[in-house]
């Protein structure tokens, strides 16, 4: 693929884990999304590395959303995966008993909307708790796949557009978000919409997946 033969820019730069990811292009950032689906958290890595390789290479900003999605994508079925078989064994073990209860509950609760929020929304949350807790229960995998796609790939994409088209402005916004409190503002009211209209979709999922159970039964 084109973005993976791009010429890497090369800076002189502190080794770490980004440093060396996003020397590496996409095939970085594919594996950085992987882990971010995990229990191994990066504090919004895949995020940070999208909007910097799209604003570096702006034609490319497409390529780098798609991996982006990708590797979060098989990241998530991976810990979906693992827990579906584990069980709660699996989630007591990686995870603190403490948030466990209350993950799962809140899961079972809203579940569509709390993981269709934690997926598109670009702020540092648990989002492999809530990955684990659907493969802990009776969520269908094809509806879990399909709505991690969606989220994931409505926020990478979103990322990189804004990021090839406004390059180092919005590099700067996302360093000092604060000073840019009239943006910051809108981005919490489209978050809002987001996690009210992922609550309103799992009400109406609801009755389906009781009776998916049902006929699984």
């Amino acid at each position: 693929m084109p973005f993976l033969l791009a010429p890497r820019p090369r800076h002189s730069a502190s080794p770490s884990l980004l440093t060396t990811l996003r020397h590496l292009g996409a095939a970085g950032l594919f594996l950085l999304a992987i882990l971010d689906s995990t229990p191994f958290p990066t504090f919004a890595g895949p995020d940070i590395l999208t909007a910097i390789l799209a604003a570096t290479h702006k034609p490319l900003w497409y390529e780098y959303a798609a991996a982006a999605t990708a590797g979060s994508v098989l990241g998530a079925y991976l810990t979906f995966r693992v827990a579906r078989r584990a069980g709660s064994a699996y989630l007591d073990k990686k995870f603190k008993k403490g948030s466990l209860t209350k993950f799962l509950k809140l899961f079972q609760r809203w579940g569509t909307g709390t993981l269709m929020a934690s997926a598109a929304i670009p702020i540092p949350s648990p989002t492999s708790m809530f990955f684990a807790a659907a493969g802990a229960s009776d969520y269908p995998k094809g509806r879990f796949i399909g709505l991690v796609t969606l989220s994931r790939g409505v926020r990478y994409f979103a990322i990189a557009y804004l990021a090839g088209r406004y390059g180092r402005h919005f590099l700067r916004v996302l360093r000092h978000p604060m000073q840019y409190w009239g943006w910051f503002a809108l981005f919490i009211v489209l978050a809002l919409l987001l996690l009210v209209g992922g609550i309103v979709m799992s009400r109406k999922l609801e009755p389906v997946s009781r009776e998916e159970v049902l006929e699984r039964g």
